[in-house]
């Protein structure tokens, strides 16, 4: 969230127009053409950047401008915070094919890492990305490892091999390789040198001192990126920068040379004593520089392991997890390139584990640690399902409002589900506690849960995932009470102190209804399903916060992607179970607003999807769709449900469909939808009971009319009914329910109804057509039945539609 005083520079950005953005790029071109380029300049090109950057869209700038930005990023003598501003205006306007920056005549390396900046932003047009790799290795073979600039060179190299692992040929990556161990193994560890200092500095007083552990001890061995000191030297802060792109670069070297093993023979060293022997003595004989750089990789992340077992300064957690983190991914690779490097790494990690799986402060170290665990678990002799266990009981529980975690657990989840063939069933019940995270960070992890969903759905657990899915406003409206009602871990709350819920929170304490809070709060599927109204009604204050309205939002596209998933694994049973599931729920919505609109037009859709799937639902749920049917109240919030449903029944309730439908089937629907729409069209709107959609009622003529061209002794009855709806869409009491629109779209239906049902046969054909009137090749062949009788029903229509009075 933006202070108010950002919002209102943002809003002011966005709101700029086309026409005062070219007269403001024509005062900074005159600016930039000025000898003297001063602060009036460098608050312009800051404004300039705001403007360009607050909009989703790019913003076209004069040529002149681009021109003249371009020029000043190259200028020699540019001050350094002028040439940021314009490379940063450059790319926010990539890709952009006014763009012209020439990499080979620039030779200061903070410039060329702007300029490289600009060109790996256009994308690889022009192959920028190969000319800027090819550039930044010309420096590194020009300079000594500890020259002054590469510091600035190496990220862009970092991307170049992200972008383009293609772009370097053998004996440059070799030679990357050899500067990468310099780096990284033999920094200097001495502090860097203090800026001069005045009248009074001494000599004596600018010696540096020793580089210290992050308890403050002083450092005995190779320098890290967790090594403390007041400066640092180039060739340090060459060591934090070859370790950030480590990972990357071994990814992209692979193995190589005559000690590559292929799979077989990989699997088989595994389990021999010899690659134990090999490991302990790979030290003590020549290698080659990828296999040097590998051996030194692996030393530096088991510094790191070492040192973060130190006690540290508050301050520097965040950065000893990080380098944790990064340490044991980098392993991870080090040991599918090489089996070797297991054996060695193994009994550091099992302890690092069992350090930091009692630490909720550690707790995102444990992610690459199992990812490490459950890719060489059998190698390793290591519990997998111990590490599952752990994983997703405890974590989800304790940690759920830790937005990076969340993030990072889902995307854990997702990038292993092919090592949990073992243990999906491990994952598919823990949905409960997964989804925890997804309620309280539904926004950034609502298309990460919408690419999980189909591995966790599962014919077992369908039915209470969808509970659990339709209930998630309510889950974070829990989850903030237990937040408020747990004693404060931090000064800042984690909930919305603007919202006031005594009421709730007194709920929330009450034993009367611990027992529907412990189920929505359930770590592991339950097998059963509690129906959580009496909690709607408890927990309506909460309906305002604004993560719950954010949840309710994201909601209809997780249904979506669920009902996309467990149409693939249903069978008849569960679509029956679905459906009714659907029709249960519909009117036991947590009173979020607008939620209950948003659900109901996925389930509508849902419905008829099912329908489609099993036709036959219609006549097996016949009493249940009945009983659905037979109550007006909520009809009209419910319009798109029952609208879909209505429709169903006229398109399924059919021989056609299932030969178990019976003509006693077909009247006592019709019977109770002639009752229903009595209902729909006789009562008038209120406070309690809002206006009905015309759709409902075209709907449910049409439904009529279809029942009625099945079973013919209805047809007088339909007729009359028709003939009634057509007086009343007439009548000046209709304006009341209805729109002019609604009320004519009715009284069309009605008239288009009449007609057909004066032709029962040609009723029944257009209404009922068979499965073969149904194929594509009907529709298409001008020569076939059906085109001619649609044009003999619609003159037959037209005529009597020009009879029939007003």
């Amino acid at each position: 969230m933006f202070s108010a005083g950002a919002e209102s520079l943002l809003h002011q950005a966005r709101e700029i127009q086309d026409e005062e953005l070219k007269k403001f790029c024509s005062r900074i071109c005159k600016l930039l053409q000025a000898e003297d380029l001063g602060p009036d300049t460098l608050d312009s090109l800051q404004r300039l950047f705001l403007i360009i950057s607050a909009t989703k869209y790019s913003r076209r700038l004069e040529k002149t401008c681009v021109d003249l930005l371009q020029a000043t990023l190259g200028l020699p003598a540019c001050p350094e915070q002028l040439q940021v501003l314009c490379a940063a205006i450059l790319r926010e306007m990539s890709p952009s094919d006014s763009l012209s920056l020439a990499w080979d005549h620039t030779q200061n390396s903070r410039q060329l890492s702007l300029v490289a900046s600009v060109l790996l932003a256009q994308g690889d047009r022009n192959e920028e990305v190969r000319a800027v790799g090819q550039g930044v290795l010309r420096a590194l073979e020009s300079r000594q490892p500890e020259g002054p600039s590469l510091r600035h060179l190496l990220p862009v190299m970092a991307k170049v091999v992200v972008l383009s692992p293609g772009t370097l040929q053998e004996d440059q990556a070799t030679l990357l390789s050899k500067r990468l161990v310099d780096w990284l193994r033999y920094a200097s560890l001495q502090q860097g040198l203090p800026h001069s200092g005045g009248f009074f500095s001494t000599p004596r007083a600018r010696q540096p001192g020793p580089v210290t552990e992050v308890d403050g001890a002083v450092a005995t061995d190779f320098f890290t990126v967790l090594s403390s000191g007041h400066r640092f030297t180039d060739d340090q802060w060459l060591n934090v920068q070859a370790f950030s792109m480590l990972r990357a670069w071994l990814l992209h070297s692979g193995p190589e040379g005559p000690g590559t093993l292929d799979t077989d023979d990989r699997s088989e060293q595994e389990g021999s004593t010899l690659s134990v022997i090999s490991a302990t003595s790979s030290a003590g004989r020549l290698l080659p520089p990828r296999e040097r750089l590998r051996e030194v990789a692996f030393e530096y992340c088991q510094r790191l392991i070492e040192q973060s077992n130190r006690p540290l300064r508050k301050g520097d957690s965040d950065l000893q997890k990080a380098c944790l983190v990064e340490a044991v991914l980098v392993l991870d690779v080090l040991c599918r390139q090489d089996p070797s490097f297991l054996y060695r790494s193994l009994s550091c990690l099992k302890a690092l584990h069992g350090r930091v799986r009692g630490d909720p402060a550690s707790v995102r170290v444990l992610l690459p640690l199992a990812h490490f665990f459950l890719s060489h678990g059998e190698a390793a002799a290591v519990d997998s399902e111990a590490v599952y266990q752990h994983l997703f009981t405890r974590i989800p529980v304790e940690q759920f409002h830790s937005p990076m975690l969340a993030f990072e657990f889902i995307q854990f989840c997702r990038d292993n589900l092919h090592l949990f063939s073992g243990h999906l069933s491990t994952l598919r019940l823990s949905f409960p506690n997964l989804f925890k995270f997804l309620a309280w960070n539904s926004p950034p992890l609502t298309s990460e849960f919408v690419a999980l969903l189909p591995a966790l759905v599962d014919a077992g657990t369908a039915l209470e995932m969808l509970h659990a899915l339709l209930d998630l406003p309510c889950l974070t409206a829990v989850l903030d009470l237990q937040l408020r009602s747990a004693p404060a871990a931090s000064e800042r709350p984690l909930w919305d102190t603007s919202l006031r819920a005594p009421s709730c929170l007194e709920a929330f304490r009450d034993p009367q209804f611990q027992g529907l809070f412990q189920y929505l709060l359930r770590p592991k599927a339950s097998g059963a399903t509690e129906r959580l109204a009496p909690l709607h009604q408890l927990l309506q204050p909460m309906a305002g916060c604004a993560r719950v309205a954010q949840c309710a939002q994201a909601v209809p596209t997780l249904l979506q992607a669920f009902f996309s998933a467990v149409t693939q694994v249903a069978d008849g049973s569960l679509i029956n179970q679905l459906a009714l599931l659907l029709l249960g729920r519909s009117d036991s919505l947590y009173p979020a607003p607008g939620y209950a609109a948003g659900v109901h037009s996925v389930l509508s859709s849902q419905f008829l999807a099912l329908c489609t799937l099993k036709p036959s639902l219609v006549v097996e749920l016949a009493r249940d769709l009945l009983e659905f049917l037979g109550s007006v109240n909520g009809l009209c919030s419910r319009a798109s449900l029952v609208t879909s449903v209505v429709w169903a029944i006229g398109e399924y309730l059919s021989v056609t469909y299932d030969r178990r439908c019976t003509v006693e089937q077909i009247n006592k629907f019709f019977e109770a939808l002639e009752a229903l729409l009595f209902e729909v069209t006789q009562c008038r709107p209120s406070a309690a009971l809002p206006r009905c959609p015309p759709q409902v009622v075209t709907v449910l003529m049409t439904t009529l009319t279809k029942l009625a061209s099945r079973s013919q002794d209805l047809i007088p009855r339909a007729s009359l009914l028709l003939s009634k709806m057509r007086t009343l869409a007439h009548s000046p009491a209709t304006s009341s329910t209805h729109s002019e629109e609604g009320a004519e779209a009715i009284r069309t239906r009605a008239t288009e109804l009449l007609t057909l049902l004066k032709m029962p046969s040609v009723a029944q054909f257009v209404l009922t057509p068979s499965t073969e009137v149904c194929s594509p090749r009907y529709h298409r062949d001008a020569n076939t039945a059906l085109p001619l009788a649609l044009r003999t029903v619609s003159r037959l229509v037209e005529r009597e539609a020009g009879l029939m009075p007003g």
